[in-house]
């Protein structure tokens, strides 16, 4: 996805002036995937009742939607285009009555450590074998949208933590992390260097550390901290590239 002028938000969510922008994938009733877990999981965050998360998109689901979308003094449709998607991402957490949407996705003042500049972003490889032993220590992990803690992470606010935990700031969307390093084919990827999937939006809308051998680490909708391989019936063809940063 492009950079984005305007910030705000990245749960992963890329919206029109964050991460889910205007290319954000419609949902309606029958939709499938990863996409509709998200959306599942952040409408249960929010509170609204909904049972079903298994990322199909049915009658419950709808309702919930609709419903939202009535509290929101929107157009109530039970679809979810880009204007619920920004709305959602507005929407604090129940309970989250001190952490706002705006200031989760803000990038934290470094104390310690260094900040990553213009875009670049370059780790030795002692380097990248500490952040991917830091990553595989928070394995199962849930998901939570937004998430940037080891409460629950999103895909990008698990990555920028591993790294801060190791004393490097990166950026905290994935759209933003998608501009580190240099493009490489799969085969030229080495343990450490990041990955990205275009998944519930158009661009680099999930992301993950890579482990060398076809696998990667991330933070799964569904199971939160996990292990995958690139080569996965669902991951493979929504891969979008890798960022090689380790030299």
């Amino acid at each position: 996805m492009k950079l984005l002028r305007i910030m705000s938000l990245t749960t992963l969510f890329a919206i029109a002036i964050t991460a889910f922008g205007s290319a954000a994938p419609t949902l309606k009733r029958n939709s499938e995937g990863h996409e509709v877990l998200v959306l599942q999981k952040k409408l249960k965050q929010i509170g609204y009742p909904i049972n079903e998360t298994e990322g199909v998109f049915g009658s419950e689901t709808e309702r919930a939607v609709s419903a939202f979308q009535r509290d929101q003094n929107m157009k109530i449709t039970g679809i979810v285009t880009s204007s619920t998607w920004r709305a959602l991402k507005n929407t604090k957490n129940k309970g989250d009555s001190k952490t706002s949407s705006k200031n989760i996705f803000n990038t934290p003042t470094v104390k310690n450590g260094r900040l990553v500049k213009n875009h670049t972003l370059i780790i030795d490889k002692k380097e990248a074998q500490k952040i991917i032993k830091t990553a595989k220590s928070y394995t199962g992990t849930p998901y939570v949208f937004g998430g940037s803690t080891p409460s629950g992470f999103d895909c990008s606010g698990f990555l920028q933590f591993i790294f801060e935990k190791n004393g490097i700031m990166i950026p905290r969307l994935a759209d933003e992390q998608y501009l580190l390093g240099e493009d490489k084919k799969k085969k030229d990827l080495v343990p450490g260097d990041l990955v990205f999937f275009t998944t519930y939006a158009e661009g680099a809308s999930h992301c993950g550390l890579y482990l060398g051998d076809d696998k990667f680490i991330h933070t799964s909708a569904s199971k939160g901290v996990r292990v995958d391989e690139l080569t996965d019936p669902y991951w493979k063809p929504k891969y979008l590239g890798g960022k090689h940063i380790v030299k």
